[in-house]
C-alpha cells in the first residue's frame, strides 16, 4: 500500500469564540465556589456594626447584636419538583439582641430582649423584592409593650415611606418568653410568661402560658396552652388553643383552633362566659350588653377577622341570668359606620326579679355587687341610677327577647314576655316591649334618644283585657269580681334614669272599666261603711254592678292630676281628686264616697291619701267624722231613738254621666315633644 494513501485520525483546533466561552464558565464557577467558600468561612461578627447601625436607622432606635452572629446553610424545604428544591436555603442565627424603648418608656431600657434568633431564608424570592422567612424561631425573648395616655406607643417605628419589599412570616416558634403590656388608656398592665411544654400533646400544645396583671383596676390572671408551632400561612393546619382567664368577677374559658392566624381565618371556639353582671362585658369586648345579675353562658363562638373588625357567631348558647335560663344565638357583623349585634334571645322560665337591673331598679346589695349601680336611697321608690348613654353609639343592635313563663310574687300576675329591642344611631327603641298580665296584655312602645346628654324619652302603653280577680290575686274579696280595666296611657320626659325621667314626664294616662262587676266588699271599705264591712264579713260578698268607672289624669312636669276618677255603681259614686307627684315620690289624693238611696249606720266620711310612695298614709276626716259622732251623742241626750238619725245617709238617686266618662276615656291619650308640656284642660 502505497504510503500517501494511510491516514491518521485527528481533532479539528477548536475556535476562538468556544474556547472564551469555556474558560468563562470555568471562571464563574471558580467564583461561585470561592464565594461559597467566603461564605461558609466567613467571620459573619465582623457585619454585626454594619447590621445595628442599618437597623437602628431603620427604625429609629438603637439596635444591636450582642453575642454571636453566625450563618450555615440548609437543604430547601419547598415542595416543588423542580430545579429550585435544590438551591439551599440560608440559615442566620444571633444572640443576644436588644432593641431600645423610647426615651419616655417606663417599662425599662428595652423594647426587645432576645436571647437568641434563629431564621432561615428562601433566597430566590428576593429576585422579586420579597423576603420569605419559612420559620422564625426567639429562644428567651422578652418583649414590652407600652403605650402613653396621648396615644403615643413603643411598637410604632419611624417612616421612611412605603417600601418595595414585602415580609412573608410563616412559622413563629416560641420558648421561654415573656411579654408585658402597659396601656393607661385601656387601664391594662399585663405580663405572659410562655414556655414549652415537656412533651407534646395528642391535641398538638406545645407551650404553656400564664398570665397575671391588672384591667382597669381589677386583677387579672389566667393559664392556657397554644400550638408548640404557629403556622401563620398554612390555611389546612389548625392551630389549637386552650385558655382559661378571669378579670375581676369576669372568668372566659375558651377551647378550640385557629387557622391561618395571620388573617384569622377561621376560629372554632367553645366560649364560656361568667360574671356579675353582663354591661361588664364592654371593656373585653366594645359590645354594649344591659346591667344584669350574675351569669354563666357556654356555646360556641365562630369568627373570623376582616378590616372592618370582624364577624363572630356566639351560636346556641345556653346558660343562666341571676335565676333565670337563658339561651339563644348572637351574630356580630362588622360594618359602617358601626358594628351590627342581632339575633334572638330566650328564656322558658324567666325571674321577673332578674330584670330588675336593667332599670336599676335591684337591690343595693345586687348593685354593689355588679360593681356598677348606684346605691338606691332608702326613701326613694323609683330607681335613681343612670343609664350610660355614651356606650350606645358604638353599636347598632336589633334583638328580640322572648319569655315563655314568668317566675313572679304572687300579686304580680305577669305570664309572659316580648321585646324587641332595636338601637340605631344612640336611639334605643323597644318596639315593642309586651306583657301578658292578668289575663290581658299590656303593649308598650319606649323610644330613648340618647344622643344627647340627657335622653329624650317617648312611650305609649296600652292595657286590654286585665282581670280585676287576676290583677288583685292575693285579695280574697276581688275573686269574685268579674271586671275587665283598660287603658292606655301617652308620656314625653327629658332625664336619664327612670326616677328623672317620670319625675319630668308630660302627656296623659287613661283608664276605663265598662259594664262589669266588682266586689261589693271593696267599694265598702273603700267608704268605711263600717255596718257593711262586717255584715259582708259575716254573711259573704255580694256582687255589684259596676256602671262604670272612668280616669283620666294630665301629666305635667311629673305631677298627676287627677282630670276625670270617677266610679259609679247602683249603690255608690265614688270620686277621687288630687295629684301624684312623681318628681317628689309624693301623694295628695281625696276619695268621696256617695250613697245612693238610704243607708243605715254609716260613717262614710271622704278618704286621704297621703305620704309618700315609700311611706303612704290613709286617713278619714276625722272633723267629719266627730261632727257625726257629735251629733248623735246630742240626740241621744233628747231622744235615745233618734240617735241613729245622723247615721243615716238619705240622698237623691244620683247618676253619674257614664256616657260623657266613657267617651271621654276612649280618647287616645296624648303626650307633647320631649321637654315641652300638654295645654291644660278642664277639669270634669
Amino acid at each position: 500500500m502505497p504510503h500517501n494513501l494511510m491516514t491518521t485520525s485527528t481533532f479539528p483546533p477548536l475556535r476562538r469564540p468556544v474556547r472564551v466561552l469555556l474558560w468563562s464558565i470555568a471562571a464563574l464557577i471558580g467564583l461561585i465556589a470561592l464565594c461559597v467558600a467566603l461564605l461558609l468561612t466567613f467571620d459573619w461578627n465582623r457585619a454585626k456594626p454594619w447590621l445595628n447601625q442599618r437597623v437602628s436607622e431603620a427604625t429609629g432606635r438603637n439596635f444591636a447584636i450582642r453575642g454571636d452572629l453566625a450563618l450555615t446553610w440548609q437543604k430547601s424545604q419547598t415542595d416543588l419538583d423542580s430545579w429550585r428544591r435544590w438551591v439551599p436555603w440560608p440559615r442566620l442565627s444571633a444572640k443576644d439582641i436588644v432593641l431600645d424603648n423610647p426615651d419616655w418608656a417606663k417599662t425599662g431600657p428595652h423594647m426587645a430582649e432576645i436571647g437568641q434568633l434563629t431564621f432561615s431564608l428562601s433566597p430566590l424570592p428576593l429576585l422579586a423584592h420579597q423576603i420569605v422567612v419559612p420559620s422564625l424561631e426567639l429562644d428567651t425573648p422578652s418583649i414590652a409593650l407600652e403605650r402613653k395616655p396621648d396615644g403615643d406607643n413603643n411598637w410604632t417605628f419611624k417612616s421612611s415611606g412605603p417600601s418595595a419589599w414585602q415580609l412573608q412570616l410563616q412559622k413563629l416558634v416560641l420558648a421561654k418568653g415573656t411579654v408585658r403590656l402597659l396601656d393607661p388608656v385601656s387601664k391594662l398592665d399585663i405580663k405572659a410568661d410562655i414556655d414549652s411544654l415537656p412533651a407534646i400533646s395528642p391535641e398538638g400544645y406545645g407551650i404553656g402560658w400564664k398570665v397575671g396583671g391588672t384591667f382597669n383596676k381589677a386583677a387579672v390572671g389566667g393559664e392556657g396552652k397554644a400550638g408548640a408551632v404557629l403556622s401563620l400561612q398554612n390555611s389546612s393546619k389548625p392551630y389549637p388553643l386552650q385558655a382559661s382567664v378571669h378579670v375581676g368577677k369576669t372568668a372566659i374559658a375558651i377551647q378550640g383552633t385557629l387557622t391561618k392566624p395571620s388573617d384569622l381565618a377561621a376560629l372554632d371556639l367553645r366560649l364560656k362566659l361568667s360574671g356579675a353582671s353582663m354591661s361588664n362585658l364592654y371593656p373585653l369586648t366594645g359590645i354594649v350588653l344591659p346591667a344584669t345579675p350574675p351569669f354563666a353562658t357556654e356555646g360556641r363562638l365562630i369568627g373570623k377577622l376582616n378590616s372592618a373588625g370582624g364577624d363572630w357567631i356566639y351560636d346556641k348558647f345556653s346558660g343562666r341570668v341571676g335565676s333565670s335560663d337563658l339561651s339563644g344565638t348572637l351574630e356580630y357583623v362588622a360594618q359602617k359606620p358601626r358594628p351590627l349585634l342581632k339575633g334572638t334571645l330566650l328564656s322558658n322560665q324567666l325571674k321577673l326579679q332578674d330584670l330588675a337591673p336593667l332599670i336599676g331598679a335591684d337591690s343595693n346589695a345586687s348593685k354593689a355587687n355588679r360593681g356598677d349601680g348606684v346605691a338606691q336611697p332608702g326613701n326613694k321608690v323609683l330607681p335613681v341610677e343612670q343609664f350610660d348613654t355614651t356606650r350606645w353609639g358604638s353599636i347598632d343592635a336589633d334583638v328580640k327577647f322572648t319569655g315563655r313563663k314568668i317566675i313572679r310574687d304572687k300579686d304580680l300576675p305577669i305570664q309572659d314576655l316580648v321585646a324587641d329591642l332595636h338601637l340605631k344611631d344612640s336611639v334605643l327603641s323597644l318596639t315593642p316591649l309586651n306583657f301578658g298580665v292578668a289575663g290581658g296584655n299590656l303593649v308598650s312602645n319606649i323610644k330613648l334618644d340618647g344622643s344627647n346628654k340627657l335622653i329624650k324619652a317617648e312611650m305609649k302603653i296600652s292595657a286590654r283585657h286585665l282581670k280585676i280577680k287576676q290583677l288583685f290575686p292575693t285579695l280574697a274579696s276581688a275573686q269574685a269580681s268579674l271586671g275587665e280595666i283598660n287603658g292606655d296611657a301617652s308620656l314625653s320626659a327629658v332625664g336619664n334614669s327612670v326616677a328623672s325621667l317620670l319625675g319630668s314626664s308630660n302627656g296623659e294616662l287613661k283608664t276605663l272599666i265598662n259594664q262589669g262587676t266588682i266586689s261589693k266588699f271593696l267599694l265598702e271599705a273603700a267608704g268605711l261603711n263600717i255596718g257593711n264591712v262586717v255584715i259582708s264579713k259575716l254573711f259573704g260578698d255580694k256582687q255589684v254592678k259596676l256602671n262604670c268607672l272612668a280616669s283620666d289624669f294630665a301629666v305635667t312636669n311629673g305631677v298627676m292630676d287627677a282630670r276625670t276618677f270617677v266610679m259609679d255603681t247602683d249603690d255608690a259614686i265614688v270620686s277621687v281628686q288630687g295629684q301624684v307627684n312623681l318628681a317628689q315620690e309624693s301623694l295628695a289624693l281625696t276619695i268621696n264616697p256617695k250613697t245612693k238611696g238610704l243607708r243605715i249606720f254609716s260613717l262614710r266620711s271622704p278618704l286621704h291619701v297621703t305620704g309618700s310612695f315609700k311611706n303612704p298614709d290613709v286617713g278619714v276626716d276625722k272633723g267629719v267624722l266627730a261632727l257625726k259622732a257629735g251629733g248623735a251623742i246630742a240626740l241621744g241626750v233628747l231622744a235615745p231613738v233618734a240617735a241613729v238619725l245622723p247615721l243615716i245617709n238619705i240622698s237623691p238617686d244620683q247618676q253619674s254621666d257614664c256616657a260623657g266618662l266613657l267617651a271621654l276615656a276612649k280618647e287616645k291619650p296624648v303626650a307633647p315633644p320631649p321637654g315641652k308640656t300638654l295645654r291644660p284642660k278642664k277639669a270634669r
